[in-house]
C-alpha cells in the first residue's frame, strides 16, 4: 500500500511531470546563455577585450621597465586571449544572474526550512568568489611579481608571453575563488549532520597543514602567494565554523527543533 502524503506536507501536490522538468531546464539554460551574451555585449563596448587585457596586465607592468610590455609569440595570440578573457570575465560578471538561474530551478522542489539556508549560501559563496578573485588582482599579483623581480638578473630582461601570463593569472583566479568557498563546505558539511561542529575545531591543526600543502600545490612556487593562500584559508576555516552553529541555529526543518531539557 502506497503511503499518502501528510497534510503538513507543504510540497504535497506540487509534483510536476519529468517533461515539464525538462522544459523548466531548458529555459533556465537559455537564460543563463542570454545573460552571458549580455554581459559579453556589455565588456564588448566599455572596457573592451583591450581594456580588459591591459587591466590584468597592471600587476606585472608595475615591476617591469616604463617601455617593457607584454610579448604574444603565438601568431593567433593577439586574437584569441583578449577574446578568452572577454569570455571569462563575462561569466563572472553574470554569476549573481546564473546562480539565481539554478535557485529558480531548485527552489520549487524545497521546503521553506530548506530555502533558509540555500540562498544565503548561494549569495554568500559568489561574493567570496569575488573576493577571492579581487585578492588576487589587487594583493597577491603585486606582492608576488615584487617578489619575483627581486631574483631576476640585471642582465635578464622579464618580458612575459600575454598567452602564458593569461593562462597563469586566470588559474590563480580559480584556485583562490575555489579556496574561498571553504564557510560554504564547512556549513553544509555541519548541516547535513556529515561532521561535528566539535569536531572541526579539534581538527583545526590538521586543517592548517591542509590548507598550506593545498597551497604549495596550486600557487607558484614562491612563498608570497602561498602564504597569501593557506592564511586566509584558516581565517576562513574559523568564519565556516562561526557561520555553521549559526546556520543549524536558524534553518532546522520544524522536526529538528530540540526540546528544551525536562526540570
Amino acid at each position: 500500500m502506497s503511503e499518502q502524503p501528510s497534510q503538513d506536507d507543504e510540497l504535497a501536490g506540487t509534483e510536476q511531470p519529468f517533461v515539464q522538468h525538462l522544459i523548466e531546464l531548458r529555459d533556465r539554460l537559455l537564460y543563463c546563455i542570454y545573460g552571458i551574451f549580455a554581459a559579453v555585449g556589455l565588456l564588448a563596448i566599455w572596457p573592451g577585450p583591450n581594456g580588459l587585457i591591459d587591466f590584468i596586465a597592471r600587476p606585472i607592468r608595475a615591476h617591469m621597465p616604463p617601455d617593457a610590455k607584454l610579448i604574444a609569440v603565438g601568431v593567433f595570440s593577439p586574437f584569441f586571449v583578449p577574446l578568452k578573457v572577454l569570455m571569462l570575465v563575462a561569466v563572472l560578471l553574470a554569476l549573481p544572474w546564473l546562480i539565481y538561474q539554478i535557485w529558480a530551478f531548485v527552489a520549487p522542489g524545497l521546503y521553506s526550512h530548506e530555502k533558509k539556508f540555500v540562498l544565503p549560501l548561494i549569495v554568500f559563496g559568489s561574493l567570496l568568489a569575488y573576493t577571492g578573485i579581487a585578492f588576487v588582482q589587487f594583493f597577491v599579483l603585486d606582492k608576488m611579481f615584487a617578489f619575483i623581480q627581486g631574483f631576476t638578473p640585471a642582465s635578464v630582461a622579464a618580458t612575459p608571453d600575454i598567452a602564458s601570463y593569461v593562462e597563469s593569472i586566470l588559474s590563480l583566479y580559480l584556485a583562490f575563488g575555489l579556496a574561498f568557498q571553504v564557510p560554504i563546505v564547512v556549513v553544509l558539511l555541519v548541516r547535513f549532520g556529515i561532521v561535528e561542529v566539535a569536531k572541526l575545531k579539534s581538527f583545526r591543526g590538521y586543517f592548517i597543514v591542509v590548507a598550506f600543502i593545498v597551497a604549495a600545490v596550486v600557487t607558484p612556487p614562491d612563498v608570497i602567494s602561498q602564504l597569501a593562500l593557506a592564511v586566509p584559508m584558516c581565517l576562513l576555516y574559523e568564519i565556516g565554523i562561526w557561520a555553521a552553529q549559526l546556520f543549524v541555529r536558524h534553518t532546522q526543518a520544524p522536526g529538528e527543533q530540540q526540546e528544551p531539557p525536562a526540570a
